[in-house]
């Protein structure tokens, strides 16, 4: 599992406030090309977060798991949740 946390580092006392937090658990695929559960969490804060309870979901399936970079499968989940686009 890859878990990605969103992290707010205040520049007026330091004080570290986790503000999101997504889960990417690799459901399949082959050695090349990998099949992913995405989930973000409901919650503004660690404790919340912590609950585990799901706000979306979604799937990226065949992603070149070797020949891209991590941040592009995290750009994957984000739209597979629906976080591509502004809201109207």
């Amino acid at each position: 599992m890859i878990v990605v946390r969103v992290e707010l580092h205040s520049a007026i006392d330091g004080q570290v406030t986790e503000i999101a937090r997504m889960a990417i658990d690799n459901i399949g695929g082959t050695a090349t090309r990998g099949d992913y559960r995405i989930r973000t969490l409901r919650g503004r804060s660690t404790a919340s977060l912590a609950r585990f309870k799901v706000q979306r979901e979604g799937r990226v399936h065949g992603h070149a798991r070797l020949a891209l970079h991590v941040w592009c499968l995290v750009a994957k989940a984000l739209a597979a949740v629906g976080y591509s686009k502004e809201p109207r």
